[in-house]
């Protein structure tokens, strides 16, 4: 069999995939990048490895569209648990701080759902790679510092709780980009008065691709195969 163009990658292509529970989103470059055996392989917005969903991978001269592609605005769906909080604001680190949450009424979430809604100023988590002074703030995190991160402005386009199972609320969102679900689920706990963590997370839109556009991790790594053999 004729071995494809080696330049098939280098001229630019888009891969949508499903990013794996528990993997990063390096992992899934990483992997990619091994098999294509180029080194113009990059992610257009960082997933963290509790969640899953779309991904956005350009390679070789599509990586100069990343920016683009990182710019657009995302749609999440996920739920939030009610009642405690963690430190990382999601299943990172064990919840803490108990309280009861069996007050709660579907007529507060919608009420909160609304108060989130809309251009507003949001502080990223402290366990988040944003840089501070050169530094990643998780790795100041992790060594017990505490450091003030300036709010940011961020547009919640939509938000809604679709499903109520307390503790357990699921819920769904539109958001500009820079906008931390988890943060957004720790600001939900507070004003509800007995916090939230975030439980789970999944990436369903990122502008106009979609998930159900996007491959598995395993058929990614055939397509790619196949691609660098086909004549």
């Amino acid at each position: 069999m004729q071995q494809a163009p080696i330049n098939f990658f280098e001229e630019g292509q888009v891969l949508l995939i499903n990013k794996p529970l528990e993997w990063t989103s390096f992992d899934v470059v990483r992997k990619i990048r091994n098999t294509i055996k180029i080194k113009k392989v990059g992610h257009a917005g960082t997933l963290d490895p509790l969640a899953t969903g779309l991904l956005i991978l350009c390679t070789g001269k599509f990586t100069k569209r990343i920016n683009e592609y990182m710019a657009q605005e995302k749609e999440y769906t996920g739920t939030i648990t009610f009642g405690a909080t963690t430190p990382t604001y999601d299943l990172e680190s064990e919840p803490q701080d108990l309280k009861d949450y069996s007050t709660i009424t579907r007529e507060q979430l919608q009420a909160i759902a609304q108060q989130f809604t809309g251009e507003q100023l949001q502080v990223p988590p402290m366990h988040s790679a944003i840089k501070k002074d050169g530094k990643r703030v998780y790795e100041l995190a992790r060594k017990g510092q505490t450091i003030e991160l300036e709010p940011r402005r961020i547009v919640i386009k939509e938000f809604e709780f679709t499903a109520i199972e307390l503790p357990v609320v699921h819920f769904r969102v539109v958001c500009s980009t820079g906008t931390y679900i988890r943060s957004l689920a720790n600001d939900v706990g507070r004003t509800a008065g007995c916090g939230a963590y975030l439980s789970s997370l999944c990436r369903t839109r990122i502008g106009a691709f979609t998930l159900d556009q996007s491959m598995t991790m395993e058929r990614a790594l055939e397509w790619v195969k196949e691609m660098k053999n086909e004549g």
